[in-house]
């Protein structure tokens, strides 16, 4: 569990972890975080307790304008960061929840944030391209027996 108090119902639970892009009136500059309850954890403050033996070499992408970077070093990096994330959030880890410093800099309250579009995207992908959802837009509108129609 947390330190951090999350309500319930919220989305944004311990083991609900979403990363997104986002800025503050009070620094403009887009970076990533991490939603915890009503709570945007900011990776750009923390970024050098990314300690890990891939993250450590690649502390940066926590302070860029969109995820690609961060996407790019792939699943290992992804299970490292979300293990790091867990970890500095957890009640048993004194690292941000002793450091009232640390943690007044590195949370920021949701309704004091834009969220920007987390990722530059390179291409278009139609999803009438996947034969898996052109069948299902097919049945939605006509019916499993005329999913898909000759081409």
């Amino acid at each position: 569990m947390s330190f951090i108090k999350v309500d319930p119902s919220s989305d944004f639970s311990f083991h609900n972890l979403p990363y997104g892009i986002f800025s503050t009136d009070n620094n403009p500059k887009r970076r990533v975080g991490v939603a915890i309850g009503d709570q945007i954890l900011d990776l750009s403050v923390i970024m050098s307790m990314f300690r890990g033996p891939l993250l450590s070499q690649h502390q940066d992408v926590f302070d860029q304008p969109t995820l690609n970077a961060f996407m790019a070093l792939g699943c290992e990096s992804w299970r490292e960061a979300r293990s790091t994330v867990q970890g500095l959030l957890s009640a048993n880890e004194s690292a941000l929840r002793d450091d009232v410093s640390l943690r007044s800099r590195a949370l920021v309250h949701q309704s004091a944030v834009t969220m920007h579009l987390p990722a530059d995207i390179g291409d278009y992908t139609d999803f009438y391209s996947s034969r898996d959802h052109a069948t299902n837009v097919g049945t939605m509108f006509r019916g499993k027996e005329n999913a898909l129609m000759p081409n």
